[in-house]
């Protein structure tokens, strides 16, 4: 394995845990603040968003870099 398959592994692993770990949290949040249904939906909508976000940008950069 080189370097920079090791350090593409170790950010999608470390990525997906700090996603996992923001959904642990806005999950709490949400049920510690007794926001209801449509507040912890919109809570993981914007959340959702995010994560969204973070797949088109990997997406480009590789549809760009291929060009």
């Amino acid at each position: 394995m080189t370097v920079e398959q090791f350090e593409t592994w170790s950010m999608y692993i470390c990525v997906g845990g700090l996603i996992a770990f923001m959904v642990f949290i806005v999950w709490d949040l949400a049920r510690k603040s007794k926001a209801g249904k449509f507040g912890t939906f919109i809570l993981f909508l914007v959340l959702g968003l995010c994560m969204l976000g973070f797949i088109i940008k990997t997406i480009l950069v590789a549809t760009l870099d291929t060009q």
